[in-house]
């Protein structure tokens, strides 16, 4: 049987040392090496995407490999791409590394500098592991499978921008469009979403951060199931307690939730910290909620040069959303584009807050007018994202109506900016 071997080594030299050593491996089918961590998911998702058939048997993982840590990407892989025997290349031998590899999902370690005996009985070992798990999963078994669904994080340039507001309409369109979403408020310190919603809780996303081991069973255990079909992962109600969730958490956490449902809209507020810095470095897609006002352009400038200066994302691969429109003002999208550096969405939520009033009042978010002004655009947003599925005989990606909510749209990219609307957090 052949074995298909996708390397993950940043550095050049050992990247070729490895590969020269699998080439000669009996039955290998190595794969050209990937450089760091996003590379490695990419690739995975894109062949889970195909069929899990498609997915190698065996990845090693260097030890140096980044941005993320190495036990952190053995842990997503492991919970993302179950079927996949995961080795970990590393120079430290010590008993303590090696519980810590097999904690996060390692089938194995091979030390450094490689030898041919032991690189062979690793991968031939994680191999036979995969094979016994290709056949066997989809019988049922309490797992996470596939390559995930598709994780939004919604980040305010400043307080009061709408990012709790656009973060909520965004994960109802989704679960009105038929996919399974979640919506998780990872605003530890101020997070507003149970407030918005009218939900009572007792856990939060707290709850999940010293579990080392998130099966589907404990994620569903923490999640609050809303009337309107979202699965909610709160911020916990003492804020002090925000602490608790690590970027280490963070990570896990998202992964598990992307391995459970299709969409994953996650509110970021305003303030960075290690745990939603995380969750954006992870996101599909990263939207940054401005208003066209001198102090919040300045914020979202701000915000996108610390996520390039700590690696977190580019500014090229943000999306951002000018909330409050008014043909009027002096600052338009396309100046905000030439400032920030970022992609502008193709939708602008125009100004009228008094739409949002009542539901912001009553806890009512899920419950705004279907002919709202706010709420079509940022439907049309989530539609412009690709969390909506388009309706019955219209084209992808196109405008329509979404299942539940006739006044709704799916969304059309429009050019510039377009009248559409925002409430604030």
């Amino acid at each position: 049987m052949t074995t298909r071997i996708l390397p993950a080594v940043g550095d050049l030299d050992a990247a070729r040392s490895v590969t020269t050593l699998l080439s000669q491996l009996p039955d290998a089918e190595p794969a050209a090496p990937v450089g760091d961590s996003t590379q490695l998911i990419d690739t995975l998702a894109r062949l889970a995407g195909e069929a899990i058939e498609e997915l190698p048997e065996v990845v090693l993982v260097h030890e140096r490999i980044g941005p993320v840590p190495a036990l952190e990407l053995i842990r997503e892989v492991s919970l993302r791409f179950p079927a996949v025997g995961v080795v970990l290349i590393t120079a430290d031998a010590s008993p303590g590394l090696f519980a810590a590899s097999m904690d996060a999902g390692a089938r194995g370690l091979a030390t450094l500098p490689l030898s041919y005996e032991e690189l062979a009985n690793r991968v031939q070992a994680a191999a036979l592991w995969s094979t016994g798990v290709r056949r066997h999963l989809g019988t049922g078994g309490d797992v996470f499978t596939g390559p995930g669904g598709t994780v939004v994080t919604v980040t305010g340039a400043k307080g009061g921008v709408g990012a709790t507001v656009t973060a909520v309409q965004l994960a109802l369109a989704a679960q009105a469009s038929g996919y399974t979403a979640a919506l998780v408020d990872l605003d530890l310190q101020t997070g507003d979403i149970a407030a918005y919603l009218d939900v009572q809780f007792r856990r939060s996303v707290v709850d999940l951060a010293a579990i080392t081991d998130i099966s589907p069973r404990v994620l569903s255990d923490a999640v609050f199931s809303h009337d309107t079909g979202l699965a909610l992962l709160l911020a916990p109600g003492e804020g002090e307690r925000g602490e608790e969730v690590s970027d280490r958490a963070a990570r896990q956490i998202v992964s598990a939730l992307r391995s459970r449902y299709e969409v994953v809209v996650i509110d970021c507020g305003s303030q960075m910290n290690g745990a939603n810095a995380a969750a954006i470095e992870m996101a599909d897609t990263a939207v940054l909620v401005t208003t066209p006002d001198v102090v919040a352009v300045r914020g979202a400038k701000r915000i996108v040069r610390m996520w390039d200066r700590l690696q977190i994302r580019k500014a090229e691969e943000t999306v951002t959303l000018v909330n409050r429109f008014n043909r009027n003002t002096e600052i338009q999208p396309p100046l905000i584009q030439r400032i920030t550096g970022t992609r502008m969405s193709g939708t602008a939520v125009p100004a009228n807050f008094k739409e949002l009033q009542g539901v912001v009042d009553s806890g009512r978010m899920h419950e705004l007018d279907p002919r709202s002004t706010v709420k079509q655009a940022l439907w049309a947003l989530a539609g412009e994202l690709g969390l909506v599925k388009p309706a019955q005989g219209a084209e992808p990606r196109g405008g329509g109506m979404l299942r539940g909510d006739r006044g709704s749209i799916g969304g059309r990219r429009r050019k510039g900016g377009t009248t559409s609307g925002g409430g604030r957090k």
